[in-house]
């Protein structure tokens, strides 16, 4: 389960979301306006492409974030999970409806279960 203080850091910063291709080739992107649901991260999609290409094919991801004041404490946290993106149904209703998503076109939401969270030192 992510703690509450780690859910507002994760809802509060862009992340780096890293997915892989079929020849194992890394791709990596920032992502904002996420949210937390349990031990779910949930994506807002409306211009994703290539990492979509890749959770179909390997569902397998990594989420980084660090907090606002690295420089004086980096802090960060490695989110591993599988992820899944959803065209229609309750989770592409539940990012559709949210205040930052109003006035793009969102395409789906990719979910990221969460299996295991690394605590990330400098």
């Amino acid at each position: 389960m992510i703690s509450l203080g780690l859910k507002k850091l994760i809802e509060s910063n862009a992340l780096g979301l890293a997915t892989v291709d079929k020849n194992g080739k890394p791709h990596n992107i920032a992502v904002a306006y996420v949210k937390v649901e349990g031990d779910e991260v949930i994506i807002s999609n409306s211009h994703i492409e290539e990492s979509i290409r890749n959770i179909e094919q390997n569902e397998n991801v990594s989420l980084v974030v660090w907090n606002k004041e690295w420089e004086k404490a980096c802090v960060g946290f490695e989110l591993i999970g599988q992820a899944k993106n959803y065209t229609s149904g309750k989770w592409l209703d539940y990012v559709c409806q949210l205040p930052e998503n109003k006035g793009y076109k969102i395409k789906s939401a990719i979910v990221v279960k969460i299996i295991k969270i690394k605590k990330l030192l400098s």
